[in-house]
């Protein structure tokens, strides 16, 4: 097991490497990067000094030499937005992100799994068209439009819940049901034919023989055994509910992630763009790891393979 964590931290840290080095050079190859932050008519001297004062006047190899150096002691340099160190302001977001992002997947996975085990339970029944129906419909949600339309009933006509901003749990409820019909669908596909795959299987038949009831036998062992389609593809959401506070976090004003990246981009901020892409990915990497692990847990034929 040991030998196993340590080859897939290597392969984490390579990843990262990877991400991070794209990332620098993208900022090279759309443009001057002094050109970036003063705008496409600014003059050419005020270009120049700039160009000094931040070293994009050398050579790539140089400022990538130095832009390495400050990743590894922590540094990605000042935004140019908001004249502070830019890893600092994205680690300030990060909680409000997880948070939205937890609470949005512990409201999800849970109630996923149980619809699809009520379908796997009843295949062709009203309940299972009913998962169907609402699992089809998660899995085809736009987050911004869904977003829209639940500020639009919840805020504006029933004024039950505020329209943005965070604060109390009210705050939290709209974006993470926004963020949540997706998972919630795709999850409950999967386990709805997880579930099928394993009713059908003759340890099943073997436990009805004995007089087990069929609550314990769905739930117990069949769900059970279910598991490691189901972690695969909730660790795959879980990345996907990070990427989609992008959009969410912008549509409900949530001071995380998302909107402090709709924020850099918009104001060309390249430290700050850097800086966060690398609070992401490692997001991201960590995610993937306890996946892994957590699937090298249920199947050990994966860490011995």
């Amino acid at each position: 097991m040991a030998r196993y964590v340590a080859r897939r931290l290597v392969q984490s840290l390579f990843v990262l490497v990877v991400v991070l080095t794209l990332v620098f050079f993208a900022g090279r190859v759309i443009g001057n990067p002094a050109v970036l932050i003063l705008g496409p008519e600014a003059r050419a001297d005020d270009v120049k000094t700039l160009e000094k004062r931040f070293g994009y006047d050398q050579p790539p190899l140089v400022q990538f030499g130095r832009y390495a150096r400050g990743v590894l002691s922590g540094d990605f340099g000042n935004s140019w937005w908001q004249l502070r160190p830019a890893l600092p302001m994205a680690l300030e977001r990060l909680p409000a992100t997880l948070k939205l992002a937890g609470v949005t997947m512990l409201f999800a996975l849970p109630l996923a799994m149980l619809l699809g085990s009520l379908a796997a339970w009843r295949p062709g029944s009203p309940v299972d068209k009913a998962v169907n129906v609402i699992s089809l419909t998660g899995a085809s949600a736009v987050d911004f439009w869904i977003g829209l339309m639940l500020i639009l009933l919840f805020a504006v006509q029933l004024r039950l819940l505020p329209t943005s901003g965070s604060g109390s749990l009210k705050f939290i409820i709209l974006p993470a049901l926004t963020l949540s019909l997706r998972p919630l669908g795709r999850v409950a596909q999967v386990t709805r034919s997880a579930m099928l795959d394993q009713l059908s299987r003759p340890y099943i038949k073997t436990a009805r023989a004995k007089g087990f009831k069929e609550r314990r036998i769905v739930l117990g062992q069949a769900l059970k055994n279910a598991f490691i389609p189901i972690i695969t593809l909730s660790g795959d959401e879980a990345i996907s509910t990070l990427n989609g506070a992008v959009v969410v976090e912008t549509v409900f004003a949530w001071p995380g992630l998302g909107l402090l990246i709709v924020s850099a981009v918009t104001n060309r901020d390249l430290p700050l763009i850097e800086a966060l892409v690398f609070v992401v990915a490692v997001m991201i990497i960590v995610t993937n790891l306890l996946v892994d692990l957590t699937y090298s847990y249920l199947d050990p034929k994966v860490r011995f393979g």
